[in-house]
């Protein structure tokens, strides 16, 4: 597989290309490209140095446009190669030109029907929480911290209720452009490793703020603050303000994108491996 990844052999222009993406979150103004300048993103570093490999411009297109602050472990994205080159010349090239806190770990041909975003089954989401009485000082932006004991049990029980296709208008961002409430949670599931709380979060596609969201109530059930049948009214009444505050976009993660198979991307290791954690 290692070899495939980064084999020198020029590929025509014109293909279309995926790279699987990794980022710290915490340095930038979300994924998307914005027309302000001096706004800095994700987005516009990438195809910056792509564009520097190309000699011309290359515009990329994502699986999930983060938020300002959240990071992505397997970030996919695809692009239309504007000139012959190999995959070691964008994955190589592309990281020499790019900052250190933004990696490319792949880069394969793909077929014209190929899109990041809407030939995705599905995104999975991890929201890491420093269960201690002290702040972290070397997890400073790669984690969130709450200092209250959180009991894990109970904000997995609670995660539970959130599961299948529901209206989840009660975790959404007022500035959510979605056409749609309705979204299918097909997995979530609380852990706890050592110090750290991991909440794990699978669905079809994700509503503005809705993991971070969903943190912030089932981080409200684990310490005591809210109930389990708080979180189901909370769900039924499909009312925002009725919510608690948004959790901290340090310790979002995008882990991991799911395609149908016979696009055969190569498959994303667990991760992030982050101080503390216990496999």
């Amino acid at each position: 597989m290692a070899n495939s990844l980064f084999s020198t052999d020029p590929i025509a222009a014109d293909t279309r290309i995926a790279c699987r993406i990794e980022y710290d979150g915490s340095g930038y103004n979300g994924w998307q490209l914005q027309p302000h300048e001096g706004v800095v993103t994700v987005q516009e570093k990438l195809e910056l140095a792509l564009s520097k490999i190309a000699a011309e411009p290359v515009r990329v297109h994502c699986a999930g446009r983060t938020d300002t602050g959240v990071h992505a472990f397997s970030q996919i994205i695809h692009f239309d190669a504007p000139v012959p080159r190999s995959c070691k010349a964008w994955v190589v090239g592309g990281n020499a030109n790019l900052p250190r806190d933004i990696r490319i770990h792949w880069a394969v041909p793909v077929t014209e029907n190929f899109h990041a975003r809407f030939s995705a089954e599905s995104r999975c989401y991890r929201y890491v929480i420093a269960n201690t009485a002290i702040r972290s000082a070397l997890l400073l932006k790669q984690v969130t911290w709450h200092r209250r004991e959180l009991d894990q049990l109970a904000m997995h029980a609670a995660a539970q209720t959130l599961l299948g296709e529901r209206d989840f208008s009660a975790f959404r961002a007022a500035s959510c452009q979605s056409t749609s409430p309705m979204r299918n949670v097909q997995f979530i599931e609380v852990q706890r490793r050592g110090d750290l709380l991991i909440i794990e979060v699978m669905a079809n596609a994700f509503l503005h703020h809705m993991v971070r969201n969903i943190a912030g109530a089932l981080m409200a059930v684990g310490d005591g603050r809210r109930s389990l049948e708080w979180i189901v009214q909370l769900m039924a009444g499909r009312d925002r303000s009725l919510g608690v505050e948004t959790a901290s976009a340090s310790g979002l993660y995008l882990v991991d994108v799911q395609y149908p198979r016979h696009y055969t991307l190569p498959q994303t290791p667990y991760g992030p491996m982050l101080i503390g954690t216990k496999l």
